[in-house]
Order: structure tokens, then C-alpha cells, then sequence
């Protein structure tokens, strides 16, 4: 493609600033939309709500105006909602219009939750001509690249394990941090099988989904394994005040059974309290490896070392994935886009 590509930027969140201030410093794309919840973005100019030089383009809540704009892919960046459906209306109706789209609010492997779920997107993409494309750091670049890869030096693989501990005392949207990552609530309502346990394990099924059939594994459950934390104290985080007692930090786990044994634990740990006995100094990810070798990988994030930054690591470290997709998903055939994975370790091949 000689030409910029066209890009439509949806939604302006943390992470969604962030993709769109990387898509303005780019010389290889053109914006030519903005999608906003907030009344109070509406009319407003791109450049101002992404601290950049005005642009021309204003930002609506018409997708109809999104649409008529002609992007060749959405950047599709809204909050995650209870229930994990939620986004599923506009992103049928923008893969239908033939428009692809990069989204980081889950839809990473949809055949995950079985061929009807897949076909729906499917169909979409084939009337469009569109490409769909689920990409993040976790889920999208933990599992499904960095462990899969660490895989293929196995010789043997009894065994993989994935920590992720988030200190999310920077999260800076209220709704976001007490409804969608339940901080502040009374414990007793988050039960393995209310609203927030399933929004979670529909998004993290597809990762422990991906990796397992990458690997030629069959499991024979899925089993949750939960726990939340009371705050120890009243914290004030960026997102608002959190009482003591109230949920401080939560811990979602689950483990793909394999003839009775746990194959795959996948655990998501985000805390307000990072300082606690059980958190402190634990790597931001880490992923473990038994077999023969056995193995430890660790990620961690660094704060920009910029006082003036309001950019997190976490807010890069979601939107450069996206950024990264761009152009792979514009020149993918329509469908939905699965990235490539290099020899990873095979259960059939393992001697």
C-alpha cells in the first residue's frame, strides 16, 4: 500500500489516547476518524484530546459517521464490559461494512467458546471483505507469544505456569477499577460465578485455548480457583478511595485439567496493595516452564522515568501491540487474524 492507511481510532480511554497519539506520530497512517463515548468529547479535535496539533477530525458517537469515513481498520479500544458480549453489535457492524479491526477489548480466539461464536465473526468478516484482530499484552503477548516461544527449547513439558502481579494503583478510571476490576466491593459478592469471575474467564479462556491447541494439548477442564483479598487499610489509589475490608486486590486463576493434573495455570493478580507480604517484589510476570529443561522467564515494566508523563507502562505496553498489528491485519486475507507461531514445544512429538 503506497498510500497512508486510514485510521479510525475508537474510543479514548487511557489506552486509547495512547493508540491514538501512535497513530498521529506516524507518517504511514491518516486519521480520518474518532469514535468517543463522553458527550463532553463530542465536536472535540482529535490533536486536542491527544495533547498533539489539531487534525481535522472531530470525534462523534455516529458510527454511521466512522463508517462513511472509509478507514481501512478501526482501532477499537473501549473498556472492557460485564458482559464480555457487550461489543459485539458494533464490532459485527464494522467487519460487515468492510472495515477491519484491531480491538484490545478481548476477542483474541474466538473458537475458544466453541464454533458458533467463531462463525458469527466469520461471517461478518466474509461479507466485508475485513479482517478481525484480539491483541493486548496479556491476553495477546505473554502467553501466546513469549511462553509459546520458550516452549520450543522443551525437550519434555510436564507442566506451565503464568503469574501476572499488577500493581493497580495507577488504573485512573473509577468506573473501571471498582466496577469492571470489582476494587472496593464486599468480598462476599464476588463469587466464582458472578458477573466479574465469568467476564474473566470468558477473556482468559482464549489464551489458555490458543496456547493448548498451538501445543497439540487437550484438556479436559477448565477449573477456577479464585481469591480475593481484603484491603488491610483505607487506601486513596488514582482511581478514587477503597475502604479497608472492602476487595484490595484480586487474584483470578485458572487451571486446564489433563488427566486429573493441572497442564496450564494461567493466574491474573492486580492488587492495590502492592506493598503486602505475598506481592512485594514479585516479578510483574512470570512464567515457568517444568519439564526437561526446566525454565523461568520474567517481565517486568518500568515507569517512564519522565515526572511529567501521564502514560503508563501498562497504557504502552497495551497500545504498541495494536500499533505493531497495523499493517499484518490490513494486508491479512478476511477472516480472523491468528499470529503466527514459531515451533512450539508439540505433545505428540515429545520423546
Amino acid at each position: 500500500m503506497s498510500r497512508p492507511i486510514r485510521v479510525a481510532q475508537w474510543a479514548t480511554g487511557a489506552v486509547g489516547k495512547t493508540i491514538l497519539r501512535g497513530v498521529l506520530d506516524r507518517d504511514d497512517l491518516e486519521l480520518v476518524g474518532l469514535y468517543v463515548y463522553g458527550d463532553k468529547k463530542v465536536g472535540r479535535d482529535a490533536g486536542d484530546i491527544a495533547r498533539r496539533e489539531p487534525t481535522g477530525v472531530l470525534a462523534t458517537r455516529d458510527i454511521d459517521e466512522i463508517i462513511a469515513a472509509e478507514p481501512d481498520v478501526v482501532m477499537h479500544a473501549p473498556r472492557l464490559q460485564v458482559p464480555y458480549e457487550k461489543h459485539d453489535a458494533d464490532l459485527l457492524r464494522l467487519l460487515g461494512a468492510g472495515i477491519n479491526v484491531i480491538t484490545t477489548a478481548g476477542q483474541h480466539f474466538p473458537r475458544a467458546h466453541g464454533s458458533a461464536r467463531e462463525q458469527m465473526f466469520l461471517e461478518a468478516c466474509e461479507k466485508g471483505g475485513s479482517t478481525l484482530f484480539g491483541i493486548g499484552v496479556s491476553p495477546g503477548i505473554i502467553g501466546e507469544r513469549l511462553t509459546l516461544a520458550l516452549t520450543g527449547a522443551s525437550m519434555t513439558l510436564d507442566r506451565i505456569t503464568i503469574d501476572e502481579v499488577l500493581d493497580a494503583r495507577r488504573m485512573p478510571d473509577p468506573d473501571f477499577a471498582f466496577t469492571v476490576m470489582g476494587m472496593g466491593s464486599d468480598p462476599a459478592t464476588l463469587d466464582q460465578s458472578g458477573p466479574l469471575p465469568t467476564l474473566y474467564a470468558s477473556l482468559y479462556l482464549e489464551t489458555i485455548a490458543f496456547m493448548c491447541e498451538r501445543m497439540g494439548v487437550s484438556y479436559d477442564e477448565v477449573v477456577p480457583d479464585h481469591r480475593v483479598v481484603p484491603a488491610s487499610r483505607d487506601l486513596e489509589v488514582a482511581a478514587g478511595h477503597i475502604a479497608a475490608g472492602t476487595v484490595g486486590s484480586t487474584e483470578w486463576r485458572w487451571h486446564a485439567m489433563r488427566d486429573g493434573k493441572p497442564f496450564l495455570t494461567l493466574a491474573i493478580i492486580w492488587t492495590m496493595e502492592p506493598d503486602r507480604e505475598e506481592y512485594a517484589g514479585r516479578d510483574h510476570w512470570e512464567i515457568h516452564l517444568y519439564g526437561k529443561p526446566e525454565m523461568v522467564m520474567t517481565v517486568n515494566l518500568v515507569e517512564p522515568d519522565d515526572p511529567t508523563s501521564r502514560t503508563t507502562a501498562g497504557q504502552f505496553v497495551t497500545a504498541g501491540p495494536a500499533l505493531r498489528a497495523i499493517r499484518p491485519v490490513v494486508d491479512a486475507p478476511p477472516g480472523i487474524f491468528e499470529p503466527p507461531v514459531f515451533a512450539p514445544f508439540q505433545l505428540a512429538q515429545e520423546s
